[in-house]
């Protein structure tokens, strides 16, 4: 069987920024393993499969060891390769997940714009263990969607000067652990580290801008903000709290496209 593939740069103008997905269109679903197994072999931090049924695109997202329930950086992609490669004329696209229910993407110009749940947060006592693994001791921690934790650091410089140790880290129970603060030349930054789930540091996630945005919007009294991803390779999201809702907006350019064999 010989499959498209194309690897799309999310979150950035420019190739060789922002975050690497792969995005795969299936006319069927494949068995869970054979998408695993192709999520593997790419080894990127996320690949995207999408079947289209009726007027709804139905998407699944794997890292390179398991299945995850959101991923804003891959739905960008998928729907730069809908928009762009593929050549839908409409300016949305209604996705749906069996695991994060329906979602959207909306062109504007060269930006897209995702519609995605705003999650709830709970502030929890401070960890050794965890303040040790990452490297910062955080002035606030805080849980959300379950298997994330995000520290609240004095500065951007303090969340791009990080070292995590990944060992460490990987023996945590939480899946995501995002460290963030108040930016530079941004409302804020954060960076992203999930050796758990086989992806050491995200260079720029979309899903955990579902917490992080109701966050920052209580913290700095308003609902849009312009947020950076401050890993080695970058990214900016343009941000928006609506009610239960967020709108996370960024760019995105294809890196390559071509067949894979299975």
């Amino acid at each position: 069987m010989t499959l498209k593939i194309f690897q799309v740069d999310a979150f950035t103008a420019k190739p060789f920024g922002g975050n690497p997905a792969a995005v795969v269109p299936l006319d069927e679903w494949l068995p869970d393993h054979t998408m695993k197994a192709i999520a593997a072999e790419n080894n990127l931090s996320e690949t995207a499969f999408f079947v289209k049924e009726g007027d709804r695109y139905h998407i699944r997202w794997f890292t390179p060891t398991i299945e995850v329930n959101l991923c804003g950086h891959a739905t960008l992609a998928t729907s730069h390769v809908i928009f762009n490669e593929l050549k839908l004329e409409d300016a949305f696209i209604p996705f749906h997940s069996n695991r994060s229910g329906e979602l959207g993407v909306e062109k504007h110009g060269d930006r897209l714009v995702l519609d995605f749940p705003a999650y709830p947060f709970e502030m929890i006592a401070h960890s050794n263990e965890l303040a040790k693994a990452v490297g910062v001791t955080p002035a606030e921690v805080w849980e959300s969607q379950g298997n994330m934790v995000f520290l609240r650091a004095e500065n951007e410089e303090e969340v791009r000067g990080l070292e995590p140790d990944m060992h460490a880290l990987s023996q945590l129970k939480y899946d995501e652990v995002i460290v963030t603060a108040e930016g530079d030349d941004c409302d804020f930054a954060s960076r992203m580290f999930a050796p758990r789930i086989g992806i050491p540091e995200d260079p720029v996630t979309g899903a955990i801008h579902c917490t992080l945005i109701p966050y920052w919007a209580e913290q700095l009294g308003k609902d849009k903000l312009f947020a950076r991803q401050v890993s080695k390779r970058g990214g900016e999201l343009f941000c928006e709290l609506n009610g239960n809702r967020v709108s996370i907006g960024g760019n995105a350019v294809t890196y390559f496209k071509g067949e894979i064999n299975i």
